[in-house]
């Protein structure tokens, strides 16, 4: 549990930094903010994407390891939230790159 603490502290201090780089609209030249955290956005949208998915399947590689005779119950279990996993991955991505063609 405070694991998930930790990652849930860690992304709301990275929203709290970045929000107003995603906000910012600045006409003219200069650095756009907007398209730089919209890249940044999308890094990490895979790098949680492949935490998460590597975690879900280390625990389930173990579980099968603990008990094969369960291998097909275990492996049917984590497919449902590997799916949900990958498609919010897959939509968070999708905004980033909104952000940066609107």
């Amino acid at each position: 549990m405070t694991t998930v603490l930790k990652y849930a502290g860690f992304a709301r201090v990275l929203a709290i930094l970045f929000a107003p780089g995603a906000l910012a609209q600045e006409e003219g030249g200069g650095l756009d903010l907007g398209k730089m955290s919209a890249g940044f956005g999308a890094g990490l949208c895979a790098i949680g994407a492949g935490l998460g998915i590597g975690k879900l399947a280390a625990a389930a590689g173990e579980a099968i390891a603990r008990q094969p005779s369960a291998a097909s119950a275990i492996t049917g279990a984590v497919n449902l939230p590997l799916f949900l996993l990958e498609g919010v991955a897959i939509i968070a991505l999708v905004v980033c790159i909104l952000i940066l063609v609107l």
